[in-house]
């Protein structure tokens, strides 16, 4: 019986220890926690988040308050038109430029799960070509990413698209911030945005 109440003890302890560490950054409601960058739109609709091309056609961003260093992320993601957007970790934002390094959200083709380094040296890493099959264009998506250290790791719907290692990642500060890129006609549903501290 002891050894009951001791077991039950541990495990309460454990849940809340863990639970502590989970955020959820988008509470289904409004954009409490979040910050506007350019012109471009977000709103809340039916418990989505969404970031959909304005008249300028330009970048927007929409960036947390808070800055996260050491982390696991998962979302959900629906592409609806062009659907060309991006998750940026440990990322910072003057007007409408970032400096910081985006885990990529593209049409097929475009290199979804890959690591691009805004106004700084291009693409990181690209996932192998047959792994694009793991994006269902028009449909919801799971995307998760992993930053513990100079490492980043991200999953499309439960497939590893990239495993990276880079010091200047590394050593980075910042936001997660969600992006809408520009050109026009795009629309980006997001939900379930879920931050584990690591």
């Amino acid at each position: 019986m002891i050894l009951k109440k001791i077991n039950l003890l541990i495990q309460i302890f454990l849940f809340t220890t863990l639970s502590a560490q989970e955020t959820l950054l988008f509470n289904g409601d409004d954009l409490e926690g979040w910050k506007i960058h350019g012109t471009e739109k977000w709103y809340v609709e039916d418990g989505n988040l969404i970031c959909e091309s304005g008249p300028d056609k330009q970048y927007g961003y929409l960036s947390t308050k808070e800055f996260y260093k050491d982390f696991e992320l998962s979302l959900d993601f629906k592409q609806e038109a062009n659907g060309n957007s991006g998750v940026f970790i440990r990322s910072t934002v003057e007007g409408t430029i970032v400096s910081g390094w985006q885990v990529e959200v593209a049409p097929p083709g475009n290199n979804s799960g890959g690591i691009y380094e805004s106004y700084g040296r291009g693409w990181l890493i690209k996932p192998k070509k047959e792994k694009d099959k793991a994006l269902k264009m028009g449909e919801w998506n799971n995307l998760k990413i992993r930053v513990k250290g100079d490492q980043v790791i991200s999953w499309i719907n439960g497939i590893e698209m990239v495993n990276f290692n880079d010091e200047k990642i590394g050593k980075g500060e910042g936001s997660i911030v969600l992006q809408i890129h520009d050109g026009g006609g795009i629309k980006v549903k997001w939900k379930n945005i879920l931050l584990t501290k690591i």
